[in-house]
């Protein structure tokens, strides 16, 4: 378990963000990444480690068992499977015969389908997450879980699948010293019982959380001042002429020790004046040290891959089969449209009262001699349908920007392809739109006096379902995009302005200009606008009334 001390900006970001394979390939760097002797392109990075954030990117509306088992269920058990085989095989050479409860634990959270029971309530207890399992973890419209059980549970994400390394960057963020003591205690025994590795950055810990690592790497303007032992970083900073105040926190004097202007408080050595070290010179000097040559003389030695087992590192992106991700897809999905029902059932009651006022306004009584001009107060409530089954789908929007954040996080370890987010979301949203089309044509057709065949009403009701399957993913498109609500509502309101504008009902399509056309074409407004039109005014009531018409004049005009 090592800490990443450092001054802001000195590169620890970087330096965790290398280490877990995911710099933006446009940097220019130099060295290299190897873990067991395998470059980073010779193995999947973000399978085997983790890069955590001082963000907590989580859905609000999942309780923390549900965030954990869903975590374990995308991630599996990994290669735990392959090491357990081999540490059996070992056992057997060497005569050892393990104890029946850990060798029943151990099976037990190695096998498919049952390891995110056990390995989750394995991790909450360690965590100290057990007393909140069942608790949301909130966001800001909703009360959850506190502060630094939001970091437990970012830390518990990777944990409770196979992921043996972990970089975590200041995670004691907005945390008191006793909750970020709290956070390490128990990670130093993941590190220690599981066999783990975490590199870990806090900008200043307490004396007892420092106390808690094994290594200290002191990072100073991009470079490494000190790597090694903490038992060793301060004889190493007094062979230099500086020494720690016996007051003074550990963790503070390391990071003041290579600034400029803190730097001579520190200096011990009374027979030499004092005199400015840079951080060049203390790292010269590290390598002289005797743990400096240590490292040195380790590092100079090739690892041998031959001594690597194949299980300690990842290989493959799918360790879950593609079935099991959609199942815990759907699984999250349902639950969330369960734990947003309020959503859903306020969109159909809205969808309701608009219905009802739309029937009065385009009450067909008025509408009973059926003659030509009748067409275009027919237009307009053909016009209305459509805007109100398009804005329907508004609600996406939000919806959609709000788990844009966690989708990201997952994408990005590897938890599921995007498609895997994707097909739920608008599968399990079939059924309500559905709902909410047959309310809106069952309560507004008949009434406004659409054409009363059986057949236009079964099309109009499915002309509706698809207007609203295609409002839903427009938003959700827009979304994407913006990734914002604040540029959704501008970006994505210039799409529907520009739809609205060329869609050719409020300007007839000849008359819009030829540069403008191809606006036309793509407006999904056209579409379902035209459809919507043909399905009503090809009726025969429409249809004979115009034969009748252009019968009569036609004869006038041969008389």
């Amino acid at each position: 378990m090592t800490l990443l001390l450092g001054p802001p900006s000195s590169g620890k970001t970087t330096l965790l963000l290398a280490l877990a394979g995911k710099l933006d390939p446009s940097l220019a760097r130099g060295g290299e990444v190897a873990y067991n002797g395998f470059p980073l392109d010779e193995f999947v990075p973000q399978k085997t480690a983790a890069y955590i954030s001082q963000t907590d990117v989580h859905v609000g509306e999942m309780t923390v068992k549900e965030t954990l088992d869903f975590s374990a269920r995308c991630q599996g058990v990994g290669t735990k499977y392959d090491l357990l085989t081999e540490l059996a095989r070992r056992e057997k050479e060497a005569g050892i015969r393990p104890e029946p409860e850990v060798d029943l634990f151990m099976k037990a959270t190695s096998m498919e389908g049952v390891e995110s029971s056990l390995q989750t309530d394995y991790t909450l207890r360690i965590l100290g997450l057990d007393i909140c399992a069942d608790t949301i973890v909130g966001d800001q419209m909703q009360r959850g879980i506190s502060g630094g059980q939001k970091k437990r549970v970012t830390t518990g994400e990777m944990i409770v699948g196979p992921t043996k390394v972990l970089f975590m960057d200041e995670i004691s963020t907005g945390l008191d010293s006793s909750t970020t003591f709290q956070i390490v205690k128990c990670l130093q025994q993941i590190v220690h019982l599981g066999e783990a590795t975490i590199l870990m950055s806090l900008l200043q810990p307490a004396p007892e959380t420092f106390e808690l690592f094994d290594d200290i790497i002191l990072l100073s303007e991009g470079q490494i001042v000190y790597q090694g032992p903490r038992d060793c970083v301060l004889e190493f900073f007094e062979s230099c002429g500086f020494r720690c105040p016996e007051r003074k926190g550990t963790a503070d004097f390391l990071q003041e020790v290579t600034s400029k202007k803190d730097q001579e408080q520190y200096w011990a050595d009374k027979q030499r004046p004092y005199r400015y070290v840079s951080v060049s010179e203390f790292a010269q000097t590290f390598k002289r040290f005797h743990v400096g040559l240590q490292l040195e003389n380790h590092l100079s030695v090739p690892f041998d891959k031959s001594r690597s087992h194949q299980a300690a590192l990842v290989f493959s992106k799918h360790s879950v089969s593609t079935r099991e991700l959609l199942k815990a897809s759907f699984d999250k999905e349902w639950l969330l449209i369960k734990r947003n029902s309020f959503v859903y059932i306020f969109k159909t009651i809205q969808l309701i009262i608009v219905a009802l006022i739309a029937s009065t306004v385009f009450l067909r009584t008025q509408m009973h001699t059926r003659n030509l001009d009748d067409g275009f107060v027919y237009v307009g409530a053909l016009l209305f349908t459509l805007i109100v089954n398009m804005f329907n789908g508004f609600a996406e929007l939000p919806l959609t920007i709000t788990r844009l954040p966690v989708f990201f996080k997952h994408r990005d370890l590897l938890f599921y392809p995007a498609w895997i987010f994707t097909l739920p979301n608008v599968v399990l949203r079939i059924p309500f739109s559905m709902i909410e089309s047959i309310v809106w044509v069952v309560v507004t057709y008949y009434t406004m006096g659409f054409a009363p065949e059986a057949d236009r009403f079964f099309k109009q009701l499915l002309l509706v379902f698809l207007i609203q399957q295609m409002a839903g993913g427009l938003f959700r498109a827009i979304a994407g995009l913006c990734r914002s609500m604040i540029i959704a509502q501008t970006g994505g309101a210039l799409f529907l302005l520009i739809f609205f504008v060329l869609g050719g009902f409020l300007l007839p399509k000849d008359f819009i200009p030829k540069w403008w056309i191809w606006g036309y074409w793509i407006s999904p407004l056209v579409y379902g606008y035209n459809a919507l039109a043909v399905n009503e005014f090809y009726s025969p009531r429409w249809m004979d009334k115009f034969v009748m018409v252009s019968s009569l004049q036609h004869s006038s005009f041969t008389d």
